[in-house]
């Protein structure tokens, strides 16, 4: 059941407004007032969308027992969507037009003929979908977490994103702005005083022929950029310092850059690398593309805190977390399995945060200028 099992994909929003201690009836009793089935209308594109309970992609009782975990409400977004088979639309157009053509003295159809084929081919399909046989249907894991006051969603898809905006709006009068580089590179800089920083802030060169615009963040408001120095500063850390990074709690994370990595031109200009290998760090061709101005846009890691070893992609910009494998949960019961699945989840992000934060030290907290000379120097070796 979504986050509950297998690895764990990960898109994080911050919920707008006071949020609530803990979840009861009366949230499960708003996701069932709009769960999936009871819009009067479906959308444009003949698509509907709504909640799931997450027990399968047709379940759609929500129940305390089920939904709320650990300080946690767990259910699933789902959109419907008409999917007409290509194949068999064409089929019933060449039906319809052997018909209207059949008469024509030239045997060919007209192009009157051919649009009025694929109207009534289309009109057929359609009536033939009404059972719901041309169905697509879509479920995608949702965890609305209390402690953090963040919904954390099992997609990447920005369409299934644009829809979960609206009907989270809908359903719970709630606002919803995405965790990426920037946005939390604003709060950090705020626990710590320092929010002029980031708001000042301007992409780092490098190297001499790296570009200062960066192609995908062109809002000039955004702070997104931060992510991609954040990764490139972290191989710089890893490679030239420690594996090993003291945090702010007092904890320490072991780190390794692993599995794969994709590397950017800024300008957009030179494309793009996606390296797959154990150490992709490396090898001399990452360090070619970053010494030519590339940055890291996507990188794996392994890390460690606690004793708790976690695998991951992190995308840069965004902080999306994809396919990460959890420690295996322990416990006699079911129950509390999913109670330690949670924990694990809260673990991992509040590691990834703290990790940013100790970033974030050096970025915005006026020693930056002493780091970037370092990780120059580091670059021409």
């Amino acid at each position: 059941m979504g986050f509950l099992s297998g690895r764990v994909t990960c898109t994080r929003y911050k919920v707008g407004g006071k949020g609530p201690r803990s979840f009861d009836q009366d949230h499960l009793e708003q996701l069932a007032s709009h769960a999936i089935g009871k819009q009067k209308l479906a959308a444009a594109d003949g698509s509907q969308t709504g909640w799931g309970a997450g027990d399968h992609i047709l379940d759609t009782r929500f129940e305390l027992a089920k939904n709320i975990i650990n300080d946690g409400c767990h259910f699933a977004l789902r959109v419907d969507q008409l999917a007409i088979p290509p194949d068999l639309l064409r089929a019933y157009t060449l039906i319809e037009l052997e018909g209207l053509a059949a008469a024509n003295p030239s045997g060919l159809p007209s192009q009157r003929q051919k649009r009025e084929a694929r109207m009534s081919a289309r009109e057929r399909l359609e009536n033939e979908a009404r059972d719901g046989r041309y169905l697509k249907r879509k479920a995608f894991p949702i965890l609305w977490d209390a402690p953090s006051g963040e919904l954390l969603v099992g997609t990447t898809s920005p369409t299934a994103i644009d829809r979960l905006y609206t009907l989270f709006q809908q359903t719970f009068r709630r606002n919803l702005e995405a965790v990426s580089a920037g946005r939390l590179a604003f709060r950090l800089a705020e626990l710590h005083g320092h929010p002029r920083n980031v708001d000042d802030a301007s992409p780092t060169v490098f190297v001499a022929s790296q570009s200062k615009s960066i192609a995908w963040t062109p809002d000039e408001a955004d702070r997104d950029f931060l992510g991609n120095e954040f990764l490139l500063w972290l191989w710089y850390f890893l490679e030239s310092e420690s594996d090993t990074l003291k945090l702010a709690d007092g904890s320490e994370a072991t780190l390794m850059l692993a599995r794969t990595l994709t590397l950017e031109c800024p300008r957009g200009q030179t494309g793009k690398e996606q390296i797959s290998s154990e150490g992709p760090t490396k090898l001399p061709e990452a360090k070619r593309a970053i010494q030519a101005g590339k940055l890291p846009r996507k990188v794996g890691l392994t890390l460690v805190r606690h004793d708790a070893q976690y695998e991951l992609t992190l995308q840069a910009e965004s902080l999306v977390v994809t396919g990460a494998r959890l420690p295996v949960a322990e416990g006699e019961e079911e129950r509390a399995r999913q109670d330690e699945r949670i924990n694990q989840i809260r673990h991992l992000l509040e590691t990834l945060d703290l990790i940013y934060a100790a970033f974030g030290q050096r970025r915005w907290g006026g020693e930056w200028n002493k780091e970037t000379a370092k990780i120059k120097k580091w670059l021409q070796s």
